[in-house]
């Protein structure tokens, strides 16, 4: 079992400088409420390996873009991997923890995502459009992110970018699991301003849209964020599926909705190291 008071390594950029969002006082405030309930240490990303032996599990947060330390995550995982160490969100994920290729097999099994495509050869399954997006592979928080002309497409898809055509939704909104329990959504009425957000009450249509994607994504811990657009026709498209280290925005939240998250997140990781620690015993 678990210990009473779990020594827990709490991963997190404080100083990443996010557009529009503040990820340090989202986790100031996470991390005053979970010192109530294990020992908690933060550090950087790029202090992990060096750290995270001397804890019973990692909790990897709001560490931006894994692009801005790739080969730090990368001995991260290898080494959680190898030693077995307890990592929360678990590295099963198969949303944007294992890269972009999951628009690619979700708009190949006809799921209701933004169709995408990576050779120029499939260029001719994406609907007609005026403007494209061009983003990489492996890109995050919307770095590298063009829209180009119909005109200027071909040209760009090299293998390492991925291709959707661009579409004007009326709004983003975004659906916010832990333990693929719904907790809330929040969407940004104005589409040139992604994270001016708003509560938001989903109707059932929306949170079996939204549920779909992350029973798809099989993960029993953790916390999850579905994002998707509100398409010209009514429709709901996934733009992305958020499993790594997704932000909450809980700075839109009142208090009872602030309350109401972090008394969920506690019993996910309370579940979660029990469950380590049976599978580990």
């Amino acid at each position: 079992m678990p210990p009473a008071r779990p020594r827990v390594l709490y991963v997190t950029d404080l100083a990443y400088p996010a557009r529009g969002r503040r990820y340090c006082d989202e986790d100031i405030f996470l991390t005053s409420r979970l010192r109530e309930h294990m020992d908690l240490a933060l550090c950087h990303p790029r202090d992990a390996v060096a750290l995270m032996d001397g804890f019973d599990a990692v909790i990897v947060r709001n560490s931006g873009p894994v692009l801005a330390y790739q080969d730090a995550y990368d001995a991260f995982r290898e080494h959680a991997l190898a030693t077995g160490a307890p990592v929360y969100n678990p590295l099963t994920g198969r949303g944007d923890m294992a890269g972009k290729q999951y628009l690619l097999d979700l708009t190949a099994a006809g799921r209701p995502v933004i169709p995408t495509v990576d050779r120029p050869e499939d260029l001719h399954r994406l609907p007609v459009a005026e403007r494209y997006v061009v983003k990489p592979r492996l890109g995050a928080d919307s770095i590298g992110l063009r829209v180009v002309p119909a005109d200027a497409v071909r040209g760009l898809v090299d293998g390492d970018v991925l291709v959707q055509p661009h579409i004007d939704f009326a709004y983003e909104v975004s659906f916010y699991y832990v333990d693929r329990s719904f907790q809330y959504a929040l969407h940004a009425p104005d589409p040139e301003r992604r994270w001016q957000l708003e509560r938001y009450e989903p109707t059932p249509d929306d949170l079996d849209f939204a549920r779909r994607f992350v029973e798809w994504n099989t993960l029993d811990h953790g916390i999850q964020r579905v994002d998707a657009c509100r398409a010209p026709g009514g429709e709901l498209l996934l733009v992305e599926l958020e499993d790594l280290n997704p932000y909450l925005s809980l700075d839109t939240l009142d208090n009872a909705g602030r309350e109401a998250f972090v008394s969920a997140m506690v019993t996910s990781l309370r579940d979660f190291l029990r469950d380590t620690s049976r599978a580990g015993g």
